[in-house]
């Protein structure tokens, strides 16, 4: 039984292709590029020449495939193009999914996120709940589209969607794993102290098979192992490493005013994305609820201690800090 996983050089999709290896799978990755196809390759996957964007490349990826792992998509904040986000978080997974189809496949399971879910503002989001119909960002905008399509264009095709928190872990070192090392590396002076939900990487990873195995057609799973408010990581930081980090924590209500004038303050800081999303973020949080994973797929997380000690291996272990 051929797999085929999109975004398979990502830090979701390495993983879960080193599972399925490992299970004695025969996996088929999706390749954009040489190098992407070398990645594949050394994670044991057939690299397979193609792109979300190229309907065509789909077709030949996914012949004689019975499963596919939509994983591939964009991740962007304060994005100076938010039109690339619609085009492969959107209409990238339309093509996978009519691709999909086309090929005969079984089951796809689809890699969303959490920001799909449309909370109120400091709220706890969950698989059921209902979407308030307002974006805090193009990015959440176009995850919840992406969603809906993968949904509604299914048919006879299983369909299972899963719903990661912000992915950290081993292996993290890129995107907002940037913003974590650049924590421990002492660059931050003031924060806001918010919670935010976290799933481990391999968590996830194993979270995308146990959906397979076991998760319903048409039915969501939000993939969160904790909640941490950002006083509390750094205080984690601090024992992981025995550095102390003299970082001020400011109020929550100080950033209002910010709003209407975050996204000008973004052109000036390059440090950080900063824009009117994030500061959303920042003021509100994100709390999300992922025990329907245990419940029904038997997915056992890692603590936040696990999660941040293997965070800090990989960044020790690529050169980019000896914290």
């Amino acid at each position: 039984m051929t797999v085929l996983v999109t975004g398979g050089t990502g830090v979701v999709g390495q993983p879960v292709i080193r599972r399925l290896v490992a299970a004695g799978r025969e996996v088929r990755g999706l390749a954009r590029s040489e190098k992407a196809a070398s990645v594949l390759a050394g994670l044991g996957a057939v690299p397979s020449t193609g792109d979300i964007e190229d309907p065509d490349s789909l077709d030949r990826a996914m012949s004689g495939c019975e499963v596919v792992y939509d994983i591939a998509g964009l991740v962007s904040f304060c994005p100076a193009d938010p039109a690339a986000l619609y085009r492969i978080n959107v209409e990238g997974t339309r093509n996978v999914v009519t691709a999909a189809r086309r090929a005969g496949v079984r089951r796809l399971i689809h890699t969303s996120s959490v920001v799909a879910l449309g909370e109120r503002p400091g709220t706890v989001g969950n698989e059921s709940t209902q979407h308030t119909g307002r974006y805090t960002s193009h990015y959440a905008r176009s995850k919840h589209q992406g969603e809906l399509v993968a949904l509604a264009e299914a048919g006879d095709m299983e369909v299972v969607v899963v719903n990661p928190a912000s992915v950290q872990g081993a292996g993290r070192t890129t995107g907002t794993g940037d913003l974590l090392l650049q924590a421990v590396n002492g660059r931050f002076r003031y924060l806001v102290d918010t919670p935010i939900s976290i799933v481990d990487t391999e968590d996830c990873a194993r979270g995308h098979i146990a959906a397979e195995q076991y998760g319903v057609a048409g039915r969501r799973y939000v993939l969160s192992g904790f909640t941490i408010t950002l006083r509390q990581l750094r205080d984690l930081l601090c024992e992981l490493t025995g550095r102390n980090y003299p970082i001020r924590f400011l109020p929550r209500p100080l950033l209002a005013p910010l709003g209407p004038v975050a996204d000008l303050i973004g052109r000036q800081v390059r440090s950080v994305p900063i824009c009117r999303e994030t500061v959303h973020l920042m003021r509100h949080g994100a709390r999300y609820d992922g025990s329907r994973a245990v419940r029904e797929l038997g997915l056992e997380y890692r603590s936040a201690r696990e999660t941040f000690a293997g965070a800090l291996d990989s960044f020790r272990k690529a050169g980019l800090t000896d914290a």
